[in-house]
């Protein structure tokens, strides 16, 4: 299984109905309804978010809606092209602006499903594996060679903190950790330690 790297964005016209296709990782059913949600307040097309998600290191657990579109139309065809993307942990949904011309049942879930496609046609993707989650303080003498072999490293930043150091918290392959242990203790002559915060597969 794979996972989405970012999220992505796609658009299409049908029958001058405009289809807005919008791929965003996740890593729980709760979440993605609360996307569907902000998505739902985002967009001015009528409050229809048709959404499809996938969660699970198996991509187990499943779930969508065709938010007031005709039943079976769109959430389900949107489903069937997440379940065979062999991506997991990710919600795609869907906004239609109506351009005025009906496209019919079998148009809509044409619709839907190459809406579905396009968004992940080019989504940036990794192999499901063995992430381990990590912080630690660097001095600012070290900031330009770190942030070299963090980029070689695939380290995934979440928050960067300036102040007397620079504060780095994110994940990185596991198999990658020890070697960015090694370079900082070198590094600093052993005044940086890597925290190990959890090591989890996603």
């Amino acid at each position: 299984m794979k996972v989405l790297t970012a999220p992505t964005v796609a658009e299409m016209v049908v029958k001058k109905s405009r289809f807005l296709s919008e791929a965003i990782p996740v890593d729980s059913a709760e979440k993605s309804r609360a996307i569907w949600h902000s998505q739902k307040l985002k967009y001015d097309n009528g409050g229809h978010i048709v959404f499809a998600f996938v969660v699970g290191n198996s991509g187990g657990i499943l779930g969508c809606s065709d938010d007031g579109e005709p039943a079976g139309t769109a959430g389900r065809p949107t489903l069937e092209v997440v379940k065979n993307s062999g991506i997991t942990n990710f919600i795609l949904t869907t906004a239609r602006w109506y351009g005025g011309i009906k496209l019919g049942t079998g148009g809509l879930v044409k619709a839907y499903t190459e809406a579905a496609q396009i968004a992940l046609e080019n989504a940036p993707t990794r192999e499901l594996q063995m992430m381990a989650h990590i912080n630690f303080a660097l001095p600012y003498n070290l900031l330009d060679q770190t942030k070299k072999l963090l980029e070689g490293l695939k380290f995934e930043a979440f928050e960067e903190n300036y102040t007397d150091n620079i504060e780095f918290t994110g994940r990185l392959p596991e198999a990658n950790q020890a070697e960015l242990a090694a370079f900082l203790q070198d590094a600093s002559k052993g005044s940086v330690v890597l925290n190990i915060e959890k090591t989890i597969l996603e």
